[in-house]
């Protein structure tokens, strides 16, 4: 009886899973089929079917996927990153007759190279002669965002391997050179054949030392250093693992104020609230926290208040919407919005607006990606729940694995909330917040009626309980 009835190869972009996943295919009666589950695409970029399978069926069913893999002949798998389609996680972590091939690499050298990737479109090299190189900048702030990702869904792969008595074969960047771990990963799958030399189509891109691809480098060692990746000022508390999104954190110039925006909501007047409190200008305000420093920031602040804003559901959705997927400009969810249209028949306009692009198509599109949300916020998409649409109160508890705001304001209420907020820290004679806190609201007012009112209630339920919302306006 054979070991396993399939694999997967958890890995991220820019790890080596496509050089591992050429030596798994070339062992004798072993076929791995690409990313099967990418929300925007079904095994490889540009391919229209797998194992029978399209990008539209497979989302309907992607167990059916599963078995398919399952039924082909010899031993059949995929690659799986954090974000590929969280149902097939749920069906593959728990099967111990699943294989989990777990494949890592230095996160830091991970982003360079996605960075130099994503500058170049340079993804695979087969040729020296075509290679492309570029230097790139180091982004703090979003290299932090990329770690986080990359170490929850080590820890979720680890907990999940844990609760079922699973264990998995893990398999370092530097392992994929050595054609003795791969033949060691041949024989834990089960699988008699072997390599004698590892797959030379695909070459190494930029082998240059890091601070030769790294415009900012100085800064990155800087920034890396600053990161407590042993959590050495936490004080120990066993809690559940941190869901903050304290890069995104700020606080005023000089009072003791710390704004903990949610995403979707009306974030840019309250930070030129929190700008105008000290005559500063927005784009000034301290933000690029680490834990580690906005800690040091909270010891170094007595009597700071932290607090978040909240934004109806309707209108958050709306806002979300119109900056992430309406058009394709600058700061969209390109690769999103392409599924969408394609998979979810969202009739979203082109890249950008015409004179035909009136209100009913901008109900129509705006409907479509209403029952999208619907499906997509009860676990039954391939597409991420992105903090741009996730629950409010979802958001709200993440904090809390930080610290807890002092105040949950309202968008309508805003002024009061303001007002009372300055009043705490000794600031009676502060100004007002900006009397227009979202821009989309005229948009949203041609098309708001009863039915796209109840869509939202049923999509947001938890939110109209938790915060007290009624309908919009």
């Amino acid at each position: 009886m054979a070991l396993f009835d399939y694999f997967v190869v958890f890995a991220e972009m820019r790890t080596g899973s496509n050089f591992l996943e050429s030596n798994l295919n070339a062992l004798d009666g072993v076929t791995c089929h690409g990313e099967a589950f990418n929300p925007h695409f079904i095994g490889y970029p540009n391919r229209a079917e797998l194992l029978g399978f399209t990008q539209v069926t497979r989302e309907a069913d992607p167990a059916g996927l599963i078995d398919a893999v399952k039924a082909a002949p010899g031993l059949n798998g995929f690659r799986f990153f954090n974000d590929h389609d969280p149902r097939a996680l749920e069906i593959t972590l728990p099967d111990p007759r699943c294989a989990k091939i777990i494949l890592t690499r230095n996160p830091a050298d991970s982003y360079v190279s996605w960075k130099i990737a994503q500058s170049t479109g340079q993804w695979k090299l087969t040729n020296v002669k075509h290679a492309r190189s570029d230097t790139v900048t180091f982004d703090a702030g979003e290299f932090e965002a990329h770690l986080e990702a990359l170490q929850a869904f080590q820890v979720r792969l680890l907990k999940g391997l844990q609760t079922t008595g699973q264990t998995a074969f893990y398999v370092a960047y530097e392992d994929l050179q050595d054609v003795e771990v791969m033949n060691g990963l041949a024989a834990w799958l089960g699988v008699e054949d072997r390599l004698d030399a590892l797959d030379s189509k695909l070459k190494r891109q930029n082998p240059e030392p890091m601070e030769d691809k790294v415009t900012n480098f100085a800064e990155m060692e800087a920034s890396l250093a600053r990161l407590d990746r042993f959590n050495l000022t936490r004080t120990p508390n066993f809690e559940p693992r941190r869901g903050a999104a304290v890069p995104a954190y700020v606080t005023a110039p000089v009072a003791p104020l710390l704004f903990m925006p949610v995403f979707g909501g009306p974030t840019q007047p309250v930070r030129a609230w929190l700008a105008a409190l000290d005559g500063a200008q927005p784009d000034a305000l301290p933000g690029d926290f680490t834990q580690k420093t906005l800690r040091q920031w909270m010891r170094d602040h007595p009597g700071h208040r932290a607090f978040t804003v909240v934004r109806h559901p309707l209108a958050r959705a709306h806002a979300a919407f119109c900056e992430k997927l309406m058009t394709g400009g600058p700061g969209s969810y390109k690769e999103i919005r392409k599924t969408l249209r394609q998979v979810f028949k969202v009739a979203l306009p082109g890249q950008s607006l015409d004179e035909s692009y009136d209100a009913a198509a901008h109900r129509a599109a705006f409907t479509g990606f209403l029952r999208f949300l619907k499906a997509n916020l009860g676990g039954q998409t391939s597409v991420r729940v992105d903090p741009w649409w996730a629950q409010q109160v979802e958001v709200v508890k993440g904090m809390t694995g930080f610290t807890l705001p002092d105040m949950i304001l309202r968008e309508e209420t805003l002024a009061p909330g303001c007002a009372q907020l300055a009043a705490q820290i000794g600031r009676d004679a502060a100004p007002p917040p900006p009397s227009e806190t979202d821009p989309h609201a005229a948009r949203l007012a041609e098309i708001h009626d009863e039915e796209i009112e109840a869509m939202a209630a049923d999509i947001y339920q938890r939110d109209y309980l938790a915060f007290g919302f009624g309908p919009w306006r």
